[in-house]
Order: C-alpha cells, then sequence, then structure tokens
C-alpha cells in the first residue's frame, strides 16, 4: 500500500498543478463552455442519450466542464476528481455557470466511504484507466454506485494506443507493452498535452487490455450491451493523425484504420 500512495500522491502533484493550466488551455475550451457550448463529443451524446432528470455520478472529473456539460443535459451530477485544485475549479466553474452540481475530491478507491447516493448513471471519459492500478476493485466501485437497471458508461483511448510510442512523429512504433503490469510505467514529465509546463516531476501509469476491461466489469456483476471501437478520436494523439471534416482525428491512411477509441455501455441488474 506503501507504493500505491507514493504513486498517487506524485500524481496528484502533478494533475493539481495541470488542473490550473488546463482550466485557460485552449485544448479544453472553457472559455466556449461559458459562452454555452457543451465540451462533450457526439460519440458520448448519442450513445447515452438522453439523461434528462437522472442522477449522474462522473468518476476522474478533472475541473468537471464535461460533469457541468451533462448538468446542460438536464442530469442531476456528482463529479468526483483526486485533485483538489480540479475540484475547487470546478465548484467555481458551477458557481459562475448557476449550473446545479456536487464536486467531491477523492481518490475513486476510497470513494464508498465518503458517498452514500446510488446513482442512475455512472460516466467516465478520455484517459483514465492509465491512472488506475486494480480496474477489479474500480470496477466494484462502479457497481457499488449504480441503482438497480443503472447504466454504466465509459468511453476512452483504446488501450492498443498504449503500445506506441507518443512522441513518433512519422508512424506508429512500438514501444510499450499491451497487457497489464502491477508496476507502473514511470515517466518524466514538465508538461502535458494541453501544452503545459510544469516542474519537472515523475508521474506513474498502469496499462490495461481489453480484455481486463471487460472481465472487470463482469466480475463485479454488470451486463455488458456493447463494446464499440472508433477509427477516431476528439483528441490528436499522435502528431500524424488527421482531421477529418467531423472534427474527430483520423490514422491518415484511409486504407488502414486502427481503433483508436473505445465505448463500453453496460448496465447493473435488478435485484
Amino acid at each position: 500500500m506503501t507504493d500505491l500512495r507514493k504513486y498517487f500522491d506524485a500524481n496528484r502533484k502533478m494533475w493539481d498543478q495541470f488542473a490550473k493550466d488546463h482550466y485557460s488551455s485552449d485544448s479544453y475550451k472553457t472559455e466556449d463552455f461559458l459562452k454555452g457550448k457543451t465540451t462533450l463529443n457526439s460519440i458520448e451524446l448519442d450513445e447515452l442519450g438522453d439523461v434528462k432528470g437522472k442522477s449522474l455520478l462522473h468518476l476522474q472529473c478533472h475541473f468537471g466542464l464535461d460533469t457541468l456539460s451533462w448538468a446542460r443535459e438536464g442530469a442531476v451530477v456528482t463529479g468526483v476528481d483526486f485533485s483538489e485544485e480540479a475540484i475547487k475549479l470546478a465548484e467555481g466553474l458551477a458557481s459562475e455557470t448557476g449550473l446545479d452540481a456536487r464536486f467531491i475530491h477523492a481518490n475513486i478507491y476510497d470513494l464508498p466511504d465518503l458517498l452514500e447516493e446510488k446513482y442512475d448513471v455512472v460516466f467516465t471519459s478520455y484517459g483514465v484507466h492509465c491512472w488506475l492500478p486494480d480496474l477489479v476493485r474500480w470496477a466494484k466501485v462502479v457497481a457499488h454506485f449504480l441503482k438497480p437497471t443503472g447504466t454504466f458508461y465509459i468511453v476512452e483511448f483504446h488501450p492498443i494506443m498504449w503500445t506506441f510510442d507518443w512522441d513518433a512523429n512519422d508512424d506508429f512504433n512500438l514501444k510499450r507493452s499491451y497487457f497489464h503490469k502491477r508496476e507502473p510505467y514511470e515517466f518524466e514529465v514538465d508538461g502535458s498535452y494541453a501544452g503545459s509546463k510544469i516542474e519537472s516531476q515523475s508521474d506513474f501509469e498502469w496499462a490495461h487490455g481489453m480484455g481486463t476491461v471487460i472481465s472487470a466489469l463482469a466480475g463485479a456483476g454488470l451486463h455488458i450491451e456493447y463494446l464499440h471501437e472508433f477509427p477516431k478520436s476528439p483528441f490528436q494523439q499522435f502528431p500524424f493523425l488527421k482531421r477529418g471534416e467531423d472534427g474527430y482525428w483520423y490514422y491518415e491512411n484511409p486504407e488502414i484504420q486502427l481503433p483508436l477509441v473505445y465505448s463500453i455501455k453496460a448496465h447493473k441488474p435488478e435485484e
């Protein structure tokens, strides 16, 4: 447990710094959100569907843009993140926009000890699994917070993307194993994908294959409705991806498409 605490503390320190910079980054479009636009993408909007009047728990919510965008869709939202700075910014956005939202500063593994409510929807998205050492425990947290017949929905970067060199400028070059290891990968970072610059430090990340994700959710008692894979991403994960007319990013060779993003929808059975 000591090692996990060390990893979590390092990652939390990094995300506390990133939160402030991401808030003002063009990548996160905070200004557009404050003008009334959504930060949700068509994938999750189309697949999760109507959330009006539904209670929604957003795990790993960062500083709340997507959480509050679901509030604009009519959901009754609660957002959770382990970064205290991110939660402060999320609360500020809720106040500034007048949107009704609750935000909780917590590591999601600790959340069952801090939160009693059950939800119609549990949601999480884009770049969440790599910060979690144990998906079996994560899936149990998801199931714990769902009402009977409640919906779990995740849209996430495809785990095959983890294996490639993220800094390659020409093509996909294999660099990491697809399969989970107990010990995390350690990276030296001084900035983020959104252009943020921070004091150089280590961060710690874990790989999780698709089988691990599906098995964890099924093992927690959830019924999988579908697994969808997409040859597109709302973010430019690699320099050589090309933006399509629909605003999504694709591999530059249209004849060789790879899964960049996946989604899973599941539900908790009736008791």
